[in-house]
């Protein structure tokens, strides 16, 4: 009978709290949805485990959930075990299965490649990857893989019938951050989440267990739902219309824009935010996060000038806790090594639902060596293929990305859209691709607005990001066409106010006239 993986518990009782007994607590988790119980017990002599073995055993037999024994085949066989789990330095698969009855399920932790690959030439059941978060459930012996470190071994399975759940420090406000960044980018998904510390600590282990499972659950109907629909058909005309209108919403809605952004930019980003009709905060105390979360329309966080990066992990966590879209433009990524130490860091606590940069930045966050990057800027003539670029690394990092330059190119990993608006003089002012980024943030925000609240359940952000992208990169390169017409433009000095001025006065009927949009795929 094929196994429900979506909610594996790992017992502890060491963590239970005060006055709380195990076997109360793992019958209101298992009331609460747990899928598979998994007895783990490493400091207890083998009666003892016996005994909490036989007593977990009939408990899940009572709610017809399976039982995995962790490690210890002969307490496997002692309680007929529905299954084993194994570590890298426990018995061999090979030996285990021939201890074992036929159709013992066997499953086996995993922290690289190569412990995949082995794992499914032993033909397991299923494997565990991680540490996904860091955790003091455990005393860690690997590396923390981190959240979109679990979608390579994930592509691995590919073709394969082996399961796999992720496991290590997963908690309620990181799942289905969890879920949507650790699928791989061939759309390979977790099959479930194993989870320890947030059941077992908990005073309330059914109430938590029904959090988790119905998370799990709504992210699973999403991710099958958007297999089984078409998806949507972008054309220019339907872009431009639907650009047009993120910018009457925008207009009506005046969104909180939350800007994390560099020194140099800050002044005009929050200006650029209030000629669009929005409402810009500039805020980097991390003491703030939590409750800005709650109210802002969208997230930018532009490291620039990386002096705020607790407050940035803050509200990125914050941010993918609230569902609201989260901008994130890399600036001078390949620059140092504790730029692209502290990206890696951003990227792996919270999702991004757009990543904005130029090709040397974007390129550095791929690890490619085609565009090279002097300090903020791309050095040579870009990609050769830009469209496939974007479209890769949207896979990869489960977000819409924008690469900017001469020509833009933006996408959700499926479609691809170019846009050939804007002006040379856009290169000639400081942070004119910061104001992109605010921009994007506050079209996304208009996007995440308009969306329908009902469909949004098991999504990490609800709306349009491909569209909110767009819109604000037209929203700019068209007010800088508009800016470089006028009689008082001399130079770059006069250039920025007069680009102030046109983002301010620029009309959605102007969008739907100048803006220069090719739909690629």
């Amino acid at each position: 009978m094929p196994i429900d993986y979506s909610l594996y518990l790992v017992t502890g009782r060491n963590l239970l709290p005060e006055g709380t007994t195990y076997i109360k607590s793992l019958e209101e988790s298992l009331r609460g949805g747990v899928t598979v119980v998994q007895v783990r017990e490493k400091d207890v002599d083998t009666l003892e485990f016996l005994e909490i073995a036989r007593q977990s055993k009939a408990l899940c037999d009572k709610y017809q959930v399976p039982l995995i024994i962790n490690d210890r085949l002969d307490i496997a066989l002692a309680v007929n075990a529905d299954g084993v789990h194994l570590g890298q330095t426990d018995m061999p698969v090979h030996i285990a299965r021939s201890l074992l009855p036929p159709n013992t399920v066997i499953g086996v932790s995993c922290n690289n490649l190569e412990h995949v690959q082995q794992a499914i030439r032993d033909c397991v059941d299923y494997i565990g990857i991680g540490p996904v978060w860091p955790t003091s459930t455990k005393e860690l012996t690997n590396p923390v893989i981190g959240v979109r470190g679990v979608g390579s071994l994930l592509a691995a399975l590919d073709g394969t019938t082996v399961k796999a759940v992720a496991i290590g420090g997963i908690r309620s406000d990181n799942l289905l951050r969890t879920l949507h960044g650790s699928m791989s980018p061939s759309g390979h998904k977790l099959d479930g989440i194993a989870v320890v510390s947030e059941i077992v600590a908990s005073r309330e282990p059914h109430a938590i267990s029904r959090t988790l499972r119905e998370t799990y659950t709504a992210w699973d109907a999403c991710i099958a739902g958007q297999k089984a629909k078409p998806s949507t058909a972008y054309t220019t005309e339907n872009v431009k219309a639907g650009v047009a209108n993120l910018m009457s919403i925008i207009r009506k809605t005046n969104p909180l824009i939350h800007q994390i952004t560099n020194v140099v930019v800050t002044n005009q980003s929050a200006n650029a935010t209030l000629a669009l009709g929005a409402s810009p905060i500039m805020a980097t105390a991390p003491q703030e996060m939590e409750d800005l979360s709650r109210v802002l329309g969208a997230l930018l966080i532009n490291f620039g000038t990386v002096t705020d990066k607790e407050g940035m992990m803050l509200a990125g966590k914050y941010a993918n806790r609230e569902r609201k879209p989260v901008v994130f433009d890399p600036v001078g990524v390949g620059a140092t090594q504790f730029r692209r130490k502290t990206a890696a860091q951003l990227l792996n606590t919270w999702q991004a639902s757009v990543i904005k940069g130029n090709a040397g930045e974007l390129g550095a966050l791929a690890e490619s060596q085609e565009v090279q990057a002097k300090g903020v800027d791309s050095v040579g003539s870009g990609f050769a293929d830009p469209a496939n670029f974007v479209k890769d690394l949207a896979k990869r990092e489960r977000c819409v990305v924008a690469l900017t330059g001469k020509t833009d190119w933006v996408s959700d990993g499926a479609t691809v859209v170019k846009l050939d608006n804007g002006h040379e003089l856009l290169g000639d002012i400081t942070g004119s691709g910061c104001m992109v980024g605010t921009c994007i943030a506050t079209f996304c925000a208009a996007a995440w607005t308009q969306a329908n609240t009902e469909s949004s359940a098991g999504m990490l952000v609800r709306g349009d990001m491909l569209l909110g992208a767009i819109g604000g990169i037209l929203a700019l390169t068209i007010a800088a066409e508009a800016a470089t017409y006028r009689s008082d433009v001399r130079g770059s000095g006069t250039f920025l106010p007069a680009l102030i001025d046109e983002l301010y006065n620029l009309k959605p009927e102007t969008v739907l006239e100048k803006a220069k949009i090719q739909v690629i795929s």
